[in-house]
């Protein structure tokens, strides 16, 4: 009676799959429900930490991926396919409430041409706590979709000019790409193997919002023109390795993406309507169009070519900038 209790309750079986960038084999799935299961006493970050060593899930720069980690173990634990201690667990990833302060208030309206903004000063978010509650808050409050916690490897900027050194002009976030896009997987040709190795190396841009109060024609293409020369050393820096891809999807009953064919992005085509991490088709969502942006020659080859990011960032080591 005792065992036919125990596998009434047990939880249903493991399933492979693929998350963040990374395929789970069923052993490494059971294995990470054992670890669960034996760690009960610890705390659900030092469990997601003890997982990535044990499956040796690391970014190219040696660090464990204990974040996107922690969102497989809430993923597996919605689904009931493992138990989180019932202390430790927190709620779903989603929105988050961001209080909005008087620091996000509209201001005096910016319209000067782009050239008199120029030097613009792209800022890395994220050592100074103020300067992220302003980005929050500035999302939140006048980006259509809101703010949405960043899941995986993510950057986000502020937009200064030298001619308003205390004024935050654009806001923008880019996020590791999603797993599955047809035009784009098309573009590049490469198998899922080679997707799996290499998807580390494209780098969505998931907001991109100039503040409603900043009126200034050409802005926009010149902030991602900015954001191509900076943005690989900075990826770079904090992960380890250099992007090759830029991509981005626009809603077109909203926007018609201009400021990117401006800034010489190119559309590849159309999405399906599903989401990043809908491998199930339960979420359809409006089509977008999708543009990418190369940021070096041969960027296809490259992101074919095997052994993982480093391999691909040498397979061309030499070749000069994409024009």
């Amino acid at each position: 009676m005792g065992n036919n209790e125990e596998m009434a309750n047990a939880p249903p079986a493991l399933p492979a799959l693929s998350f963040c960038g990374r395929r789970f084999s069923v052993p490494e799935l059971e294995m990470t429900r054992k670890v669960v299961a034996q760690c009960s006493a610890l705390s659900l970050t030092e469990i997601s930490r003890t997982v990535c060593e044990l499956l040796d899930w690391k970014r190219p720069n040696g660090k464990l991926k204990n974040h996107e980690c922690r969102l497989l173990l809430e993923r597996l634990r919605d689904q009931g396919r493992l138990r989180l201690p019932a202390l430790q667990a927190c709620g779903p990833r989603g929105p988050r409430l961001v209080r909005l302060t008087a620091g996000s208030d509209p201001q005096a309206e910016i319209a000067d041409s782009a050239g008199q903004l120029e030097p613009l000063r792209l800022t890395v978010v994220g050592a100074d706590p103020r300067e992220g509650r302003l980005w929050t808050e500035y999302v939140e409050r006048y980006h259509y979709l809101g703010y949405r916690v960043p899941v995986g490897a993510h950057l986000r900027y502020c937009v200064r000019s030298a001619r308003y050194p205390e004024r935050v002009l654009a806001c923008l976030l880019w996020t590791s790409a999603a797993w599955k896009m047809a035009a784009r997987d098309r573009w590049i040709g490469w198998s899922a193997a080679q997707r799996t190795r290499n998807l580390p190396l494209i780098v969505n841009n998931a907001r991109f919002l100039i503040l409603p109060w900043v009126r200034v024609p050409g802005l926009a293409s010149k902030i991602l023109g900015h954001c191509a020369r900076q943005l690989p050393g900075d990826w770079e820096q904090r992960y380890g390795h250099r992007p090759l891809l830029l991509e981005t999807l626009v809603d077109e009953q909203r926007f018609r993406g201009t400021c990117y064919r401006a800034a010489n992005w190119v559309a590849l085509g159309r999405t399906q309507g599903r989401g990043r991490m809908d491998h199930n088709h339960q979420a359809p969502l409006r089509p977008k169009l999708l543009l990418v942006y190369p940021l070096s020659r041969q960027v296809p080859q490259r992101l074919c070519a095997a052994g993982g990011p480093g391999a691909a960032e040498t397979s061309a080591a030499g070749s000069s900038a994409w024009d």
